[in-house]
């Protein structure tokens, strides 16, 4: 491995950005972390080795960072969540996939050694002839039935493309991690397991993945340090049923049949939070993804959390 000297981190208003640029000034004590964001940056972290910048995602903002500055690693955690209801399609599909196309650019050209970027296991799609475990070779399936997660699914492909394209010149990781949950995280899964009123369907109770903000930082730092070009799906080995898992949240457990479910999303969205339509098929069929390849490559690696851990401390926040 290499000896990093300097990060740049992409997204870095977000919990998961916040604790990842922790864990690295811990692992690479000499590291000059740079990290930016759209947003507005709330507590900045006491460090002085990492710097905030508050830009907006165009081209002539990052040719002009990464031209002032030389960057050994990039980490593109920016991906803009579903959950927040002031994004649009076209918001999304400008952060998404334009800026992750300029940044994946703009790191080759100045001589980047290291990228990661952050997919989700939602690309793959929760559909009912779903395999036991889904590999990182399996069809990226979840734009089919439901045309907003086309730009999550792109802008993977596009993050996929360009690193075998690129691979003899540039190490790029891409890792699609399951549910990712925590004090910090502030997504869609979150709000769901946590509302009293998000419910559940009476004929469905698939089993679910979870993983702590603190572990999955952890494997973004394994990424760095560890892992080869390629795909990986990130998980912990054991998995819950969605009403247990609520039950541990000790969250009421309101069942509905999926057929009025479906039909009452509008409403739930309207009244309560913007409850995503595709949110139905995940709490309906199983999506568990295999962990396989990032466990043989990231080892030495121990996820620190439990899944029923992981939530308990979901339930202290």
């Amino acid at each position: 491995m290499s000896e990093y000297k300097s990060a740049l981190i992409i997204g870095m208003a977000g919990g998961l950005a916040r604790i990842t640029a922790t864990l690295l000034t811990r692992e690479f004590p000499n590291m000059k972390i740079t990290g930016v964001d759209s947003r507005p940056i709330k507590e900045p972290l006491k460090n002085s080795n990492i710097r905030y910048l508050q830009f907006r995602y165009s081209r002539s903002h990052f040719e002009k960072l990464f031209r002032d500055q030389s960057f050994d690693v990039v980490l593109h955690l920016a991906r803009m969540s579903h959950s927040d209801t002031s994004n649009n399609l076209s918001q999304r599909l400008e952060t998404n996939i334009t800026s992750t196309n300029r940044i994946l650019d703009l790191s080759l050209k100045f001589g980047t050694k290291k990228i990661v970027v952050l997919s989700t296991f939602h690309v793959y799609g929760a559909l009912s002839d779903n395999p036991v475990f889904i590999s990182e070779e399996s069809p990226l399936k979840a734009s089919i039935k439901y045309p907003e997660l086309r730009d999550v699914v792109e802008m993977d492909q596009l993050a996929s493309s360009w690193m075998w394209k690129n691979q003899n010149h540039i190490e790029t990781v891409i890792l699609r991690p399951c549910n990712i949950i925590g004090p910090q995280i502030r997504n869609t899964m979150t709000q769901y397991l946590s509302s009293p009123y998000a419910p559940v369907c009476s004929d469905f109770n698939p089993m679910f993945q979870f993983i702590h903000e603190y572990d999955m930082s952890r494997a973004i730092v394994a990424a760095i340090k560890k892992l080869p070009v390629g795909i990986y799906n990130v998980a912990p080995d054991d998995v819950i049923s969605l009403k247990e898992a609520r039950k541990v949240l000790q969250v009421p457990n309101i069942q509905l049949p999926s057929f009025v479910l479906e039909g009452g999303v509008r409403l739930l969205s309207n009244a309560f939070w913007s409850f995503p339509r595709y949110l139905i098929d995940y709490i309906k069929f199983a999506s568990i993804i295999d962990n396989s390849a990032f466990k043989a490559h990231a080892q030495p690696f121990e996820f620190r959390y439990r899944i029923k851990e992981a939530l308990e401390l979901l339930k202290l926040d």
